[in-house]
């Protein structure tokens, strides 16, 4: 019994990790969408470009690559990494691609009309997006986006091929010390899927929070 919680708390303690690496990686994931998902609504060729290659490439790359190659590759640049910070980093670019393309899609849904009005108040470009368009736009991405998170939140897994001790290292750990697949793989699996609940719950909240101030503003 006494093992039994000792492995528990070994996979719980990757657990930990595995939240970290999911926070972080979301908000990163974030800033890199809207940057890259603006960028291909851009008057200027060159901003559309650098945003469409970023998107292309990311989405049409494995991962697994681009995890090796941000944590083993860059340090021969001279730019050395933590198992942590290219976890982070690794996560954040490959799912900030596919959720670049949410805000792009979600910018364009917005009706003409609601670009004709900003005009008519004399609404800059920026004041446009800002106060007029991201915030119907985003109730619309929010859905997509936490799917997005779900998304990050699994492929977390592969950072066990960097020595990162998340769940899914920890699971093996314990798969190797006491030959019992079960347990260890039982466990992550009920903690993936709360975690994942978790995000749903809370996308959905926010989706109806949003929700309501909209339909204040408009009322």
């Amino acid at each position: 019994m006494t093992d039994t919680f000792g492995y528990l708390n070994l996979i719980l303690q990757g657990a930990v990790v595995t939240v970290e690496l999911t926070l972080m990686g979301s908000v990163l994931a974030l800033v890199v969408a809207f940057a890259a998902g603006l960028g291909r609504l851009s008057r200027f060729f060159a901003v559309r470009a650098l945003a469409t290659t970023y998107i292309e490439f990311f989405r049409g790359t494995s991962i697994f690559v681009q995890l090796f190659w941000v944590y083993f590759v860059l340090p021969l640049a001279g730019i050395q990494l933590t198992p942590m910070q290219a976890g982070v980093l690794g996560l954040g670019l490959n799912v900030g691609a596919y959720a670049a393309e949410v805000v792009r899609g979600a910018v364009q849904s917005i009706g003409k009309e609601q670009y004709e009005a900003c005009t008519a108040l004399n609404l800059g470009r920026w004041q446009s997006m800002r106060h007029v368009i991201l915030p119907q736009a985003l109730l619309v991405m929010l859905p997509t986006f936490g799917n997005n998170a779900i998304e990050l939140l699994k492929a977390t897994s592969v950072v066990s091929l960097i020595s990162l001790a998340d769940m899914t290292f920890q699971a093996q750990v314990v798969r190797s010390q006491t030959g019992d697949t079960m347990f260890p793989f039982a466990t992550i699996l009920i903690l993936y899927f709360i975690m994942a609940s978790a995000i749903t719950w809370a996308i959905r909240g926010l989706e109806r929070r949003m929700a309501r101030g909209l339909d204040g503003v408009r009322t």
